[in-house]
């Protein structure tokens, strides 16, 4: 099976080199620099999206937006230029179930598999092969493709039809994202009552509140500021589209709209490529308390 992997950025580049340890890949991404530092890794590089598929059984996509993922298979110089009927596409993006199901509709007609398969765990899990892999597609798909998966990560869960991928992303990534506001700001509030974060974190993880925040989070933002290595504007994508779906479907988000609106004012106040541990800075300014050195 000839494998291709579009989008080679922090998680994308973290799967495809999972991918390089038992595959030979050819890669594409819109930067020429990550391109050679992959090629001159033993991968080999494409001009353009065209020429990768041309030559791949199997296109792999990890992209910022379903609207890149579109581009990056429809536009000029694009995906499917080079594919034919039998090829497979499978979107590693957090993306939007409703423009997966779209693409894959589109895609069907001309006889081409579009299949959506977000993972969850960061770059480090993707690098470590422990990384959770999300599948929305047929059981069939799901059967030939599996044997991909599995060379990234032994983590791999069918979550259904086209599209229940990226839903079940959206369900843990507006967890994530809850989980992490309301731990910075209950902590706040113990160390303005006098605790500190080295006495609270013990506590917590021997008790009922752990949480990847409070295990994998606060101790290292114990020595300072510890970048999660996700930028504010991509959790904030995620939860308006957990959000967004809510309203369509007529399943009311209420604290996940509060969540959404937090990281909108943190986006506006430290950018939107601040990483995701900088909103502890709004909630020790709200509590007028130091949490990180």
């Amino acid at each position: 099976m000839n494998l291709g992997y579009v989008g080679l950025g922090n998680m994308g580049g973290a799967l495809a080199r999972r991918l390089m340890l038992k595959q030979k890949l050819r890669v594409h991404d819109l930067r020429p620099k990550a391109v050679a530092a992959f090629a001159a890794d033993g991968a080999i590089a494409t001009q353009d999206g065209a020429a990768l598929a041309a030559q791949c059984d199997v296109v792999i996509t990890c992209l910022p937006t379903s609207r890149n993922v579109r581009d990056a298979i429809f536009g000029d110089g694009g995906l499917l230029e080079g594919l034919s009927a039998g090829k497979i596409i499978i979107d590693q993006t957090t993306g939007d179930p409703r423009e997966t199901r779209a693409m894959a509709a589109e895609l069907a007609q001309m006889g081409i598999e579009f299949i959506d398969a977000p993972v969850s765990g960061g770059p480090h899990a993707a690098q470590a092969g422990t990384i959770a892999i999300m599948v929305g597609g047929s059981d069939e798909m799901f059967a030939r493709v599996k044997p991909v998966f599995e060379i990234i990560s032994p983590n791999v869960f069918h979550c259904g039809g086209v599209g229940n991928g990226h839903v079940t992303k959206l369900v843990n990534n507006v967890i994530a994202a809850g989980m992490r506001a309301v731990t910075f700001e209950a902590v706040a509030m113990g160390i303005k009552n006098g605790l500190t974060l080295k006495s609270i974190v013990p506590v917590i993880n021997a008790g009922s509140a752990h949480s990847a925040v409070t295990q994998g989070t606060l101790p290292k933002l114990m020595d300072g500021m510890a970048p999660v290595n996700f930028s504010l504007a991509l959790m904030l994508k995620d939860v308006r589209l957990a959000t967004q779906l809510g309203v369509e479907s007529r399943a009311p988000m209420f604290m996940a709209n509060m969540v959404r609106d937090r990281l909108q004012a943190d986006a506006f106040n430290y950018g939107n490529d601040a990483d995701l541990n900088e909103t502890i800075r709004t909630f020790e300014r709200n509590a007028d308390v130091k949490i990180v050195k």
